[in-house]
Order: structure tokens, then C-alpha cells, then sequence
């Protein structure tokens, strides 16, 4: 029996979750995706990217991550309205609910985008259009909002289905069909291929998905190495990755944040660094596991960006030694120029439990650390996360907790 996957897509989807939600619980006479609208962030706190246009914005040219000022210059009457990722989260969620009713194996791919492995149950709602038909139509009658949806054997064959014309429509894409639906598109609309890779291929004369399907493996591996080899066989419609139900285990924990003004001092920039360690200690923990190596990397005011990593004595979730080591981290790579960006990130993850190593001379009590953590932890998670913070963070522009999305974006 052949593979029937489904990839779903929500189409515009903060733009139409907020389109709903405005209509629906806030009185709105305005559908926002009938209008050039967009979702944007906060130009203030130097967020200011374009999150999510309508399809009539996008006639005007506007582009999902440009710069709101670029935006508002190609349409000066642009409705921008600001991001609520608790509403976004919720949106999400029914629209998973909904697709688990199909079959038990749906892979959440992000926000908005779901794999749905339709093989053992697609006979129990007709053929594979006949079942996306029913699925995309109680989307739209019962959440409000439209998807994409696209029909393969495979999860990249799918994807590309569903990114074909929108929106609120139906596509396959079988190996049978690659020639005809999928080989005449820019090598650009290829998963995997971004702008540097683009570039490369079009050195070689590869502009088509078509042309890099016959080009020379050999030549694209000696051209781009390992990704050669993988964007060859995308070209060619293979793709073996399984649908999977449960996510992948994280390889790594990380956060950053963009800093509402440049920093050019130790003390500020040890404070972004404290708040971000205590985001980043505090997801370890919540899945039970260590990280023995951590990085912090820096983009400065011209956007020029660094990174430096360390391994660690032992592996560790406590905020104290994460701060510790991107402090340390920090002082050796900080080169004193404005920095806009901070971030650290966490890898060599133990999942078993780690027996720490003493060192000699080394009175740091790491059970009473670990201790006051769980405590904080746990407060948290019970009154909000904003129910306990450290003195230094009071009355600061500088979230106790960076990175990820703020309490403030949840909702408004």
C-alpha cells in the first residue's frame, strides 16, 4: 500500500487567526484579509518585521520578514496590527485537535503547519481529496480560517503541494506529477534551497527545480558538499523521513533576545545575559535534562554577528552556571562595540541522570543552587513566571526572563 501524506498549511495564518478573532469576539466590521493588513512587531523594541501580510498586501509587494518601514513605504495605507502569540497558541492548537480526528499519527511541523499520515485511515473518509475536502472545509466552517493542503507519498512532496496556489485549495503532487507540476518551478521554491544556494546553482546554469533533478550528483556534492546530495534528491521527489507523532528529541536549548537599545556596557550586558540564562536553565530543568556545553552569540548595531563556545566541567541545568559560563563566554569574545542581540544556547544534552565530578578547592553548594531553583521553578509554574524575579530586574527595561515570546505579546 502506498504512503498517503498530507501537508497543511494555514494559510496567512496570524494574520487570519486575528482576522477571525477580531470578528468573532471583538466586533470588527473589518476583515483584515480582505485588506492590505499585516501583523507586524514592535518598531520600538527594534522588532519591527513584517510577521504576516494579507494577499492583498502582498499585491503591493510586501514580504513575510522585511522591515515595517519598507512595508509602509510600498502601501502607505497598510493596517498593521500587532502580534498575540496566546491567541496564536490556541489557534494552533484546535487546528491540531481538529487534524488528530483524521489519524493518530499528526506531526506538528510548526505554528501553523502540520503532517498528517493519512495511510491507514484515509479509506474511512473516501480518497485522499475527498478526505483534505472534508478536512479543509470544517476548518474553514468550524475555526474560521483556510488552509492549503497537498497530497503526496512523502512529507516534501506534500509540502510542495500545499505551497502551490493559494489559497483554501487542494493539491497533489505523486512522483508521476513531479515532471509536469514541480520541475518547471525556480530552483528557489525548492525546500532547503536558500538565497547563498540559489546563487551557487545559478553559477552552474541550474535555474529550474528540473535542472538540478538532471544535473551531476557528483558535481553538486563537490559544489555544495553534503546539501548537494540532498537538494539532488528533492529535486527528484525522494524523500524517506517518516510522519512522526511524538517531536524529536532536542539536540539543544537556546534563547536570545534583541536588546531595546544598543548596549555598551559589562553590567547591562551581564543583566540580558542573567535573564537569558534563567529562560534557558529553567526549559533544561522542565525536561529534566543537562546541557555540558554552552555558546553566547553577539550581534552588534551593524549587524555583524559572533559566537563562542565552551564545554563545561560538568553538564548542568542551574541558572547560576549557565550565567557563570556565558559571563565568562561573554568578556572573551565582546570585541566593546553597541550590541544589539545577545543570545546563549546549550548543547551536549544528558537525558540519564549525570554524576557531577567534584573539583578541588570548588565550595560552590550546587544542592542548594538546584534547591533554590525547583523552588523558583515551581512558584512559577503555579502563579505565572512573573510571580518571582531577581531584585536586579526590578523597575528595568530588561525582561527578568529573555528570549521567546514575552508575556506582553500573549496577548493584548
Amino acid at each position: 500500500m502506498k504512503n498517503i501524506i498530507f501537508h497543511i498549511d494555514v494559510n496567512s495564518a496570524f494574520l487570519s487567526w486575528e482576522a477571525v478573532y477580531r470578528l468573532a469576539h471583538r466586533g470588527s466590521g473589518l476583515d483584515l484579509r480582505e485588506t492590505a493588513s499585516a501583523v507586524g512587531g514592535d518598531i520600538s523594541k527594534r522588532r519591527g518585521i513584517i510577521l504576516a501580510k494579507s494577499i492583498p498586501a502582498k499585491k503591493y509587494g510586501i514580504k513575510t520578514g522585511e522591515m515595517i518601514p519598507e512595508a509602509r513605504r510600498k502601501c502607505p495605507g497598510l493596517i498593521l496590527v500587532p502580534p498575540n502569540y496566546g491567541l496564536y497558541e490556541k489557534c494552533s492548537a484546535a487546528f491540531l485537535k481538529l487534524l488528530e480526528e483524521y489519524s493518530d499519527v499528526v506531526e506538528q511541523y510548526s505554528i501553523d503547519e502540520a503532517f498528517v499520515d493519512m495511510t491507514a485511515s484515509c479509506h474511512l473518509f473516501g480518497t485522499p481529496v475527498e478526505a483534505a475536502e472534508q478536512i479543509k472545509d470544517r476548518i474553514k466552517n468550524e475555526l474560521g480560517f483556510t488552509v492549503n493542503i497537498g497530497i503526496s507519498e512523502n512529507k516534501l512532496l506534500a509540502k510542495m503541494a500545499s505551497d502551490f496556489k493559494k489559497p483554501d485549495l487542494i493539491h497533489t503532487l505523486y512522483p508521476e506529477e513531479i515532471q509536469r507540476k514541480m520541475w518547471p518551478l525556480p530552483v528557489s521554491d525548492l525546500f532547503f534551497v536558500g538565497r547563498a544556494t540559489v546563487q551557487k546553482l545559478s553559477s552552474m546554469g541550474i535555474r529550474s527545480i528540473g535542472q538540478l533533478a538532471a544535473a551531476d550528483p557528483a558535481c553538486l556534492r563537490s559544489l555544495l558538499k553534503k546539501q548537494g546530495e540532498i537538494v539532488w534528491g528533492f529535486a527528484n521527489g525522494i524523500d524517506f523521513s517518516p510522519v512522526l507523532a511524538e517531536p524529536p528529541v532536542n539536540k539543544g536549548y537556546g534563547n536570545s533576545t534583541t536588546i531595546p537599545y544598543d548596549v555598551a556596557d559589562m553590567q547591562t550586558a551581564r543583566k540580558v545575559l542573567l535573564s537569558l540564562s534563567e529562560t534557558v536553565a529553567s526549559r533544561l530543568r522542565a525536561d529534566g535534562v543537562q546541557a555540558e556545553e554552552a555558546a553566547v552569540g553577539i550581534r552588534y548595531s551593524d549587524f555583524s554577528y559572533v559566537t563562542h563556545q565552551k564545554r563545561l566541567r560538568a553538564a548542568t541545568n542551574l541558572t547560576a552556571e549557565i550565567y557563570e559560563a556565558a559571563c565568562g563566554l561573554f568578556a572573551d569574545l565582546w570585541n566593546g562595540a553597541p550590541v544589539r542581540h545577545l543570545g546563549i544556547h546549550t548543547a551536549r544534552i544528558h537525558r540519564d541522570s549525570f554524576t557531577r565530578q567534584r573539583v578541588l578547592f570548588d565550595e560552590t553548594d550546587y544542592e542548594k543552587l538546584a534547591a533554590m531553583d525547583a523552588a523558583v521553578d515551581s512558584i512559577r509554574k503555579r502563579y505565572g513566571r512573573d510571580a518571582v524575579m531577581r531584585a536586579a530586574f526590578l523597575n528595568q527595561p530588561i525582561c527578568h526572563m529573555s528570549g521567546g515570546i514575552s508575556n506582553a505579546l500573549r496577548t493584548h
